[in-house]
């Protein structure tokens, strides 16, 4: 007995099997979706686009992040108990999406004697400056009072510090990293030597107490001298992990859900000056760090650098918790990690109550009180 053959088709864009019933010659379109393209699989890129967006909505796991160290998660966000650099050197590899932090600049405001210090009004590193119409200043670390060995040291640590960044981050991922006029050459050229690319800076326009002070001990002397310019803003320098050869950044994008900045609406773009508030009294009541930022400005941060509004952040110098409070308040995941036990335990408790604040759209009402300051 003669077997009789039949020819199948299979559609490579719907999964759709059928038998044709010409056999004589290969079919046009499939049946199903009359796609002519039917005996083509989809380009990888679609794959992977389709592949990301079903995980946006999808918060990712932090174990693997919580290392040996003590830890507490707080919501979906994570708080660490170690010195950064031992937690970069052991987490995963290429799985931090950015890094948002304001590190301590000098070699030795943070040590426990320095500490000691401004908490006792003796200054030490810290500058203790005078109540000012009827504000009283929060203490200051003296940047100008490190030695040339000690900006050596500063640069050496900024190096090592940003060649772990880099080895943790994905690529794409961007780094924001607080400085101040005097030492941000210093501590950018670290970062670009350590492998980051430097993408410009964030000019937060912010009128400090800082600068501005007559000649020490000779302020009578010289009455019509500032021995430094008054500040008016804090540059945050944005450096990125560089995107592997020939990836575009949409497709970074697309593979890693990194590469860009992340718009405030679709009209318009993340600007490179944002004008800031100094941080309330009512969230320095909530958490006494020296160098609290105020969540105005924080949660415009978080918000950029998550491109794709899913992924972790990382603050590996958390101080009192100002950038989790602000990744908590936007529903975003955080990583924050702090080698000071007080300041850690500060954060356990200021975390949730910062999260919690209402910030109102300061934007119009700040470049109002920033031109009357001016």
């Amino acid at each position: 007995m003669s077997k009789l053959h039949l020819l199948g088709y299979h559609c490579e864009r719907c999964k759709h099997d059928w038998v044709p019933r010409v056999q004589e010659q290969e079919p046009k379109v499939c049946p199903k979706c009359k796609s002519p393209y039917w005996n083509r699989p989809r380009r990888v890129i679609r794959e992977t686009q389709t592949e990301y967006k079903t995980i946006q909505d999808k918060f990712i796991p932090l174990d693997s992040f919580k290392q040996d160290f003590p830890y507490e998660f707080i919501g979906r966000s994570l708080i660490v108990h170690a010195d950064c650099f031992q937690w970069l050197k052991h987490i995963p590899e290429n799985t931090l999406h950015a890094i948002v932090t304001d590190p301590p600049y000098g070699v030795k405001e943070y040590e426990p004697e320095q500490i000691t210090k401004r908490k006792n009004g003796n200054g030490g590193i810290w500058r203790i400056p005078p109540s000012f119409d009827g504000s009283v200043r929060a203490p200051l670390p003296r940047f100008t009072a490190l030695n040339d060995k000690e900006r050596a040291i500063l640069t050496r640590v900024f190096q090592e510090w940003g060649k772990l960044a880099l080895k943790a981050l994905r690529p794409g991922g961007h780094v924001l990293i607080a400085s101040n006029a005097f030492l941000s050459q210093l501590v950018f050229s670290a970062l670009v030597n350590s492998g980051l690319e430097f993408r410009g800076e964030i000019i937060r326009l912010v009128r400090t107490f800082r600068g501005g002070d007559r000649p020490k001990n000779a302020e009578a002397e010289f009455p019509d001298i500032s021995s430094m310019p008054r500040s008016c803003y804090e540059p945050w320098g944005i450096f990125r992990k560089p995107l592997p050869h020939n990836l575009t950044i949409s497709q970074c994008l697309r593979k890693y859900g990194t590469g860009g900045l992340r718009r405030p609406n679709r009209e318009q773009p993340f600007a490179d000056v944002i004008f800031s508030e100094r941080t309330p009294q009512l969230e320095r009541e909530i958490a006494d760090h020296p160098s609290l930022k105020p969540q105005s400005f924080m949660r415009q941060l978080v918000h950029a650098v998550l491109p794709l509004g899913v992924g972790i952040i990382a603050d590996p110098f958390m101080g009192a918790g100002s950038t989790v409070a602000a990744a908590q308040a936007m529903s975003l995941q955080c990583i924050g990690v702090e080698r000071h036990l007080e300041y850690y335990e500060q954060s356990r408790v200021a975390i949730p109550k910062l999260a919690r604040l209402h910030i109102a759209n300061l934007i119009e009402q700040e470049i109002e009180q920033l031109t009357l300051q001016l």
